[in-house]
């Protein structure tokens, strides 16, 4: 599954990036919003990840733009702005899912599939095999099966 990460702090988009990658995600990361627009109009991304306060343009702002373009990829909103009335703004904006920082990894990888499983594509849970090879997408792993 590939994943557009735009946040602004390194350290931290430095660290979900290597633990996203642990758990088998392709990530791309940005540090601003006009390369969020950039990097999804110029890629296909399964779920993109938003922080509302970064330079150039805002996760919000972000959000609005790619819905007004018609880009139906999953949006998480992921932002230290944590009030009622801040969550129904990004929600309302577009975002299909809005977590507040601090949180915890086991819950942005929980957010992560269920946005995951409304995804239109069938390949994210395909067993593609070839020959004697059998490689899992979901979880990486690719077996090999002896011919006797």
């Amino acid at each position: 599954m590939r994943i557009l990460f735009a946040e602004d702090d390194k350290r931290l988009s430095k660290m979900i990036n290597f633990l996203l990658k642990k758990e088998n995600y392709i990530v791309d990361c940005v540090y601003n919003g006009q390369d969020a627009i950039d990097y999804a109009n110029l890629s296909d991304y399964d779920i993109i990840i938003l922080d509302w306060m970064m330079p150039l343009k805002s996760g919000i702002e972000v959000c609005k733009y790619l819905r007004a373009q018609n880009n139906q990829t999953a949006i998480l909103m992921l932002t230290a702005r944590d009030t009622l009335e801040d969550r129904v703004d990004g929600l309302d904006s577009g975002a299909d899912d809005y977590l507040a920082k601090p949180f915890e990894f086991p819950e942005l990888l929980a957010r992560l599939r269920a946005l995951s499983r409304r995804i239109n594509k069938t390949f994210y849970n395909d067993i593609i095999e070839y020959n004697n090879l059998k490689l899992n997408c979901c979880n990486a792993i690719l077996t090999y099966k002896q011919i006797e």
